[in-house]
């Protein structure tokens, strides 16, 4: 179990690069720092019962730094999905994707309909995909984004690791958060 540390206690969202060597640690590294897709990641560590739970999906506001990620003006709206992603029933990760209207038009309109289908199957085999720079982000209760974690996966207080990028399809953005819950286990593939 990962007692919190009073290191960068302000959640900012950094490259991993830019963190001071042994910040992350060691049993979450290689989930948070892996840049292939997430979803076959689980699948292989669950042994095949890994499944998807959404917990809402509605239109909204982004949030101010969202919309600036995703080059929006912040009254615009977009998707919001947020979904746990599960090994054996037990809660392992809470993902948020942020898709502007935009991104769910042509062929990509789809991406409004995935159900408990996994975004990950879906992102990593569309060949227009690209994935911008990866940030991590260590977050503690009384942050924002901690309390939607905290309701998706129990975290009692516990430090909560994640990681977030923008990805293109037919360059088209979509901004994907993946938070690593405490009760993860191995990471194995």
């Amino acid at each position: 179990m990962r007692q919190i540390t009073t290191r960068h206690r302000d959640g900012r969202w950094r490259e991993p690069a830019c963190l001071p060597r042994g910040e992350i640690p060691s049993d979450i590294a290689c989930w948070l720092l892996d840049r292939g897709s997430l979803t076959r990641r689980l699948q292989l560590s669950c042994d095949g019962r890994f499944s998807v739970e959404v917990l809402a999906q509605s239109w909204q506001r982004p949030l101010l730094e969202e919309a600036r990620l995703l080059g929006l003006r912040p009254e615009q709206w977009v998707l919001v999905r947020e979904v746990r992603l599960l090994c054996d029933g037990t809660p392992w990760v809470y993902a948020r994707t942020v898709m502007p209207r935009l991104t769910l038009t042509g062929r990509h309109r789809t991406l409004a309909r995935l159900g408990t289908r996994p975004l990950g199957a879906v992102l990593f085999a569309d060949p227009t995909m690209r994935r911008g720079p990866m940030q991590v982000s260590r977050l503690l209760p009384g942050q924002r984004l901690y309390a939607k974690v905290e309701r998706a996966g129990n975290c009692q207080g516990r430090e909560v690791w994640g990681r977030r990028s923008v990805f293109h399809l037919a360059d088209k953005p979509l901004l994907v958060y993946e938070m690593f819950l405490p009760q993860i286990g191995p990471c194995r593939g």
